[in-house]
């Protein structure tokens, strides 16, 4: 497959994926969203040649490891054609246009952030709400190690009352617009494999680390 007619298959399946999510209200409005990427992109992210860091206890924090962090960026964009077409389609007119129609939010200015997390066992993240310079945030599972199903994000009616776990199901995610109720976290539990997820946020132009950004240069244009 072209690296064209590949960005064109991640892009439908996307549109397709925000359009069909079903949104729900408890503990506060988030959406499910069902066969995200194309199953052959899905799966090529895992096979990705990066390796899960070796980190002592994370404290409940990612930021506890910035430097061990991986990130769809425009070194990654430049070497492995998945991370192009996940990142060019993400940014793609067409597919911000369903994400703004969906979820009501308004993503100009903002720029695209992918991080690829490669959890083991011991991690785990204290609740927390996003809420700040993150405008919109998508959780995509990815992992189909035995158990995967039971690794999904915990969320919260409020900071110390946990309401649900989403199941993990390879190839499915959750989408919120972070304010602040939208408490979500991982309990610590088995993880028998490596937890593989994509966290996707379209961040305000505060954020700092620019390096993280996919197009650091190219923030959302108005429509």
């Amino acid at each position: 497959m072209s690296d064209l007619a590949q960005l064109d298959s991640v892009k439908t399946q996307l549109i397709k994926s925000f359009t069909q999510a079903q949104q729900r209200e408890t503990p506060y409005r988030h959406w499910r969203l069902s066969a995200l990427f194309p199953v052959a992109i899905a799966r090529s992210i895992g096979q990705l040649p990066f390796t899960p860091p070796v980190i002592d206890d994370t404290g409940g924090r990612r930021e506890t490891h910035n430097e061990s962090r991986r990130f769809f960026d425009q070194d990654a964009i430049s070497k492995f054609p998945t991370c192009a077409a996940v990142a060019h389609a993400l940014q793609s007119d067409e597919v911000i246009s369903v994400i703004e129609s969906r979820c009501a939010v308004d993503l100009t200015h903002t720029n695209l952030r992918i991080e690829y997390a490669l959890d083991t066992q011991g991690f785990w993240l204290e609740p927390h709400t996003d809420l700040g310079v993150k405008k919109f945030t998508l959780l995509a599972y990815l992992a189909e190690d035995e158990g995967h199903e039971d690794w999904g994000t915990d969320i919260y009616a409020h900071k110390t009352a946990p309401a649900e776990r989403v199941p993990a199901t390879f190839n499915t995610a959750m989408i919120f617009v972070p304010s602040n109720n939208t408490w979500h976290g991982f309990e610590p539990r088995k993880i028998n494999g490596i937890r593989r997820t994509l966290i996707i946020n379209f961040v305000s132009p505060e954020w700092r680390n620019r390096h993280e950004l996919a197009f650091p240069d190219e923030p959302i244009a108005p429509r």
